[in-house]
């Protein structure tokens, strides 16, 4: 006697199938309705800073509340809590970074009750998806990921993957990247960009851009306050 379980998966349901001898003998399938996945990013508002964990918990819309910790905020938290009260008041009109001034980077190693505050509006990234009894952990260090690079607003550094050794190669896409980068973005270069002509990697970062700006258009269209 043969028995084999074979696993079938999507983005919304698994389905296990149990063969005995070549046979089905039993399928079950498991919907996953779970609507917060890693890289989702969502305009949240803070409903509690915990001084005791140096961290809040935030209303994302799921039963639970997210968590996020003060080492997750980011650097240009001051910048970005700057960015969306601007857009959120029409005070700015557009998602490009290009005039933005930006804010002094907050410290390392600081205390959260000093830089949010209750039913603060705030863009977060999810980074863990919610399990059990806990809500999803989130981020306010932002990144979208495209197939060439990493686009990650609020910053202005281009960085590499360390698993394209060619030195040549390394000079050549920083180069492409560079010439192409907007103003008030940091760019990741992946593996696949290797020997990948500027037109692609042009289309991929505009592609990024397109999910930027419809991203923040959304913000206009939020409550100030919760």
């Amino acid at each position: 006697m043969k028995k084999e379980l074979v696993i079938r998966s999507n983005s919304s349901a698994v389905d296990f199938a149990l063969l005995k001898d070549g046979k089905l003998i039993e399928l079950n399938k498991e919907i996953d309705n779970n609507k917060f996945s890693v890289g989702d990013i969502f305009v949240s508002s803070i409903r509690k800073p915990v001084a005791g964990l140096n961290a809040a918990f935030i209303n994302v819309g799921y039963e639970k509340d997210a968590f996020l910790h003060y080492h997750d905020l980011g650097p240009r938290l001051s910048s970005v809590l700057k960015f969306i009260d601007l857009m959120q008041r029409g005070k700015k009109k557009d998602c490009f970074l290009s005039n933005f001034h930006f804010e002094k980077d907050i410290p390392k190693d600081g205390k959260i009750e000093d830089y949010v505050r209750p039913k603060q509006r705030i863009l977060v990234q999810i980074v863990k998806e919610p399990i059990s009894t806990k809500g999803p952990r989130v981020s306010s260090e932002l990144s979208l990921a495209g197939r060439y690079m990493v686009l990650i607003p609020f910053s202005d550094r281009v960085s590499i993957s360390q698993k394209i050794e060619s030195s040549e190669e390394k000079s050549r896409l920083n180069k492409l990247v560079k010439s192409i980068r907007p103003k008030g973005f940091g760019i990741i270069i992946r593996t696949v960009a290797t020997n990948k002509k500027v037109a692609e990697l042009d289309s991929d970062l505009q592609r990024l851009l397109n999910r930027w700006k419809n991203m923040c258009g959304k913000l206009t269209k939020v409550d100030q306050y919760p």
